[in-house]
């Protein structure tokens, strides 16, 4: 049962960073998104790639 919380907690913990971090990219500015490379329609692709891999 230990095992099964602690897994939990960390899976609730990476999505917790999936949220914030596709968040902060998709409220980018548009200019501040093409300095970056990136489009902000790409934010859970992007997310996705940084928290799991």
């Amino acid at each position: 049962m230990k095992n099964f919380i602690a897994n939990y907690r960390a899976y609730a913990a990476k999505k917790a960073l999936y949220r914030r971090t596709r968040d902060e990219i998709a409220q980018l500015s548009l200019s501040e998104s093409l300095d970056l490379g990136i489009y902000p329609g790409d934010a859970e692709r992007i997310a996705r790639q940084a928290v799991w891999g």
